[in-house]
């Protein structure tokens, strides 16, 4: 079933809103929030992700805990950006552990990378030795980010 052809009704909608808020929320109080007995509440949230709506369940972790609260945004240019020079670049960035995001852009810049660090000295060391290496990689600009006004929240996708 693909989600286009997916309907989604109050309950839907009630469990997404829930289990994206806490994926760790029992079956139980899931039926509880949403106004249902257990069974059809589970048989739902079955049904969701089999159909590939809800896509998995992970733990959110504090970056700044860990000693990370340096956040970088950088565009990247490429000189190439034919198929084969885009899935060089793509297959790279997947083993740089800093760059958190990576998003082709349609814009005057082919990717936006969203880098977190320790420090800015720890940002200057990976751009310098891993994000210019990249594949193809013309031209970078960097904007470093003073305050997260929204961070990792979950989206009100219903």
């Amino acid at each position: 079933m693909q989600t286009d052809q997916f309907a989604f009704d109050r309950y839907d909608q009630a469990i997404l809103r829930a289990v994206s808020a806490d994926g760790r929320i029992s079956i139980t109080e899931l039926a509880n929030r949403i106004g249902l007995s257990k069974s059809p509440t589970q048989a739902r949230l079955r049904r969701l992700e089999q159909a590939g709506v809800i896509t998995g369940y992970r733990a959110t972790v504090d970056p700044i805990r860990l000693g990370r609260d340096h956040v970088s945004f950088v565009e990247v240019r490429l000189t190439d950006t034919r198929e084969a020079a885009l899935s060089a670049f793509n297959a790279a960035v997947l083993r740089v552990p800093e760059i958190e995001e990576v998003h082709m852009i349609a814009a005057n810049f082919d990717y936006l990378l969203k880098i977190r660090t320790q420090s800015m000295s720890d940002y200057r060391r990976v751009l310098a030795e891993h994000i210019s290496t990249l594949p193809h990689v013309a031209h970078t600009s960097t904007y470093v980010a003073m305050q997260a006004v929204k961070d990792n929240a979950p989206a009100d996708v219903i």
